[in-house]
């Protein structure tokens, strides 16, 4: 009897010492009222922009956080390690850093659904020899550390012995390519995205051939049995997909730069330094509530910053400025640039005002370029013709698909305005954007490098000011 009861409180004391059922990740996200997300600096995913910190992986983790309602957490690094490391030990919810899913880290982490597709591609600086295969490689391939290329080289390896490649400890996907430009670096394997994104900068930067294609993009989760938050990111997704949102969302940041004009590109970067620098007071000065780089864009597109250019219909200056938009406006001259300029800032900045305010930025914006284009006109029909096919008029990503049948007669004798190149509206929104990337870009380098000289003045005046006593000086201190 005495044994029994001794057993009985043995069990009692288990049972009330034992801990609590643990609780699943979601709940703990729900409760902390933060989702926390690991993610890679870089163009592709996450990066300081002029209005702070932007991309699209942080407006994919924003859209997932609202939908969950609650705060979003980022945790930006530049190696994939250190993120890695804060996923084993529970420090962020998942990764979403642009990561390729390979057979590594499918055996190690559990993925969610894929939502972008890229290829490995092989890189090298035009003008060097064309390496048409792996054979042909003369030098060795840099990759980044710890990225999936790694893996890939690891795998053509078995079947090429002899392939000469390294991972740097140091540098990421951005610098590498970068070097490759320099001729510090003869060959690296990049994902397509990041290179038609770094081409808009480094138009030298050329396919050798493509390594490895359609591979899905993913964010990583810890691999455990906790299943709260996979199974919350199989309805996010597909209800994305369903929504038009992942696919607008692709547009937004990588839709303008799939293609790719060489010989443009560098033309327009050697613009920049040889024939802007003249006129960029101006676009400063009458830029308005509107960047004066996308200001400088619009007038490259028009013009390619010739004051004097005209076209067969008439359209004069920088701006290209119709005859009756210029009085509209109060440009008495359109061959002078300053006033040609003031002149299709204002223009721009009317044509803004016409697009409805519910409409959210960017694409209001995108609207109001296409307007300068072909007409506010022209665009509504548009918007009308994707509302009656029950898309969305106030998303620029289904109006510019609709755009383009403005030049069919079975179409445009259903609309006001008529006929109209919708297509070439939407390619001009286009090159707008890509050029506005590339003076972001190069615009950011010239400061840092202004405020790095100022730096170096500034310190080479306080080294100036440290006078040395005379040597006469020193002898005449009394000792201690």
């Amino acid at each position: 009897m005495r044994k029994s009861g001794f057993l009985i409180l043995i069990l009692i004391w288990l049972t009330g010492c034992s801990p609590e059922p643990q609780q699943s990740q979601l709940f703990n996200i729900y409760q902390k009222n933060s989702l926390k997300v690991g993610v890679l600096h870089g163009p592709t995913s996450y990066y300081v922009g002029v209005d702070g910190p932007t991309g699209f992986e942080l407006e994919l983790s924003q859209a997932l956080a609202d939908k969950l309602g609650v705060k979003l957490e980022i945790f930006p690094s530049y190696y994939l390690e250190e993120l890695l490391q804060k996923l084993d030990s529970g420090q962020v919810d998942f990764i979403a850093g642009g990561l390729t899913l390979t057979e590594m880290r499918k055996d190690k982490y559990r993925a969610s659904p894929a939502y972008r597709w890229v290829n490995e591609v092989l890189v090298f600086k035009q003008g060097n020899a064309w390496p048409r295969s792996l054979d042909d490689l003369t030098d060795a391939i840099v990759v980044v550390k710890d990225s999936s290329h790694v893996e890939t080289l690891q795998q053509l390896s078995l079947d090429h012995p002899a392939l000469n490649w390294q991972q740097h400890p140091e540098l990421d996907a951005e610098e590498i390519l970068q070097q490759v430009v320099d001729g510090k670096i003869a060959y690296t394997v990049t994902d397509s995205n990041q290179l038609a994104l770094n081409r808009r900068f480094y138009p030298n930067l050329s396919i050798a051939f493509t390594v490895r294609d359609n591979l899905p993009v993913s964010w990583l989760l810890a691999n455990n049995d906790d299943d709260s938050l996979y199974a919350v990111l199989i309805e996010f997704f597909g209800a994305m997909y369903q929504g038009g949102e992942l696919i607008a969302l692709e547009d937004r940041y990588f839709g303008h730069v799939q293609l790719f004009d060489y010989v443009d590109t560098l033309a327009f970067i050697d613009a920049i330094e040889q024939t802007l620098p003249p006129l960029k007071p101006w676009f400063l000065q009458y830029a308005g509530e509107l960047d004066w780089r996308l200001l400088a864009a619009l007038s490259y597109q028009e013009s390619h910053w010739n004051p004097q250019a005209r076209s067969p219909t008439g359209v004069r200056g920088l701006m290209m400025l119709t005859l009756p938009t210029a009085q509209q406006m109060g440009v008495t001259s359109r061959l002078d640039a300053q006033q040609n300029i003031r002149g299709g800032s204002r223009y721009l900045h009317r044509l803004f005002t016409r697009i409805p305010e519910r409409i959210a930025m960017p694409d209001r914006l995108w609207f109001a370029l296409a307007s300068y284009n072909i007409g506010w006109g022209h665009v509504e029909d548009a918007r009308k013709l994707t509302q009656r096919e029950k898309a969305d008029p106030d998303k620029w990503l289904d109006v510019k698909q609709r755009l383009p049948l403005l030049r069919q007669k079975s179409v445009y004798q259903t609309t006001k305005y008529g006929y109209a190149r919708g297509d070439e509206a939407v390619n001009y929104v286009d090159n707008i954007r890509r050029y506005y990337d590339t003076l972001l870009w190069v615009d950011e380098r010239q400061q840092a490098e202004q405020r790095l000289e100022l730096q170096k003045q500034r310190l080479s005046e306080q080294s100036s000011e440290q006078v040395l006593p005379e040597p006469s000086e020193l002898n005449n201190k009394v000792p201690y």
